[in-house]
């Protein structure tokens, strides 16, 4: 067994919730993902790091069923899943954070309906009064508060971090095990990205979720997650426990990215530990 196919065990709570076990997948001569095999278990942050065209994003949409792999399979609490057919309890469990929160949003749907509509979908709500308390309170765990401000306004009213928040409400308004955040803060102001990244920690720490934040910057990985998978050319090519991998690298692409990384105490999170609401 190599690095990259260990599950680190001091990161392990119980068995996972979601996993890829030798996944791959192709756009016609390319190949995005190569036999990967990932786990991801409950209470824990994984990050998936590497440049553009990795595999990262490819590896995510499998994991959410939009695209279906050439080889291997996607397990949910170590069933096989198909990616066939209607899957509202697979969403249900398992939602995914869009990396632009100006085109995730419905610009032409108040914020009311953008939750709303989840919460039916999935069967959490029921009547006029039952579902504006449930969007409100799923606002307020964001930190929009109060809550009922946002009901009416439109995304296009909002800011980028504003729609960020609503984005993610919009996914814990389900209920999920599991939050697959792709880049969820790239497109995002320096001074604001880390009230997201403290909102999915949040998450992990309160809710027991299992997060996949995938991202090209090892820095805000490091602040987040509590291991880090590295991906090149659609492989992982290394796995640790955060503080492991980044004091003590094994691959040469690790080390790469590293040696490029910023001094983490010269971030907006050494700075702004708590993030600002935008």
């Amino acid at each position: 067994m190599t690095v990259a196919d260990q599950n680190p065990p001091s990161v392990r709570t119980g068995s996972p919730v979601l996993e890829a076990r030798g996944v791959s997948c192709a756009f016609g001569q390319r190949t995005a993902v190569d036999d990967v095999s990932l786990a991801l278990y409950p209470g824990t942050i994984t990050a998936l790091v590497g440049e553009s065209g990795s595999g990262k994003t490819t590896l995510a949409r499998l994991f959410a069923l939009f695209y279906r792999p050439s080889a291997g399979e996607i397990l949910l609490d170590g069933k096989p899943v198909s990616a066939r057919g209607r899957k509202v309890d697979y969403y249900g469990q398992v939602q995914m954070i869009f990396q632009d929160p100006f085109s995730s949003l419905n610009s032409l749907k108040r914020i009311r309906h953008v939750l709303s509509r989840a919460l039916a979908v999935h069967g959490k709500a029921s009547g006029r009064r039952e579902t504006d308390a449930k969007v409100v309170e799923f606002l307020e765990r964001v930190s929009l508060t109060p809550g009922s401000q946002y009901l009416d306004k439109y995304p296009d009213e909002l800011s980028g971090g504003q729609r960020q928040r609503i984005s993610i409400a919009r996914s814990l308004s389900v209920e999920p095990r599991v939050l697959l955040a792709d880049e969820p803060t790239s497109m995002l102001d320096a001074s604001i990205r880390v009230g997201i990244l403290n909102l999915l920690r949040k998450q992990r720490d309160e809710e027991g979720l299992a997060v996949l934040y995938i991202t090209h910057d090892i820095a805000s990985a490091r602040y987040l997650a509590d291991e880090i998978c590295v991906m090149k050319d659609g492989r992982i090519v290394e796995r640790a426990p955060t503080e492991q991998l980044i004091t003590d690298p094994q691959h040469p692409y690790t080390q790469q990215l590293l040696a490029a990384a910023p001094d983490p105490s010269r971030t907006a999170w050494a700075s702004n530990p708590e993030g600002e609401v935008r």
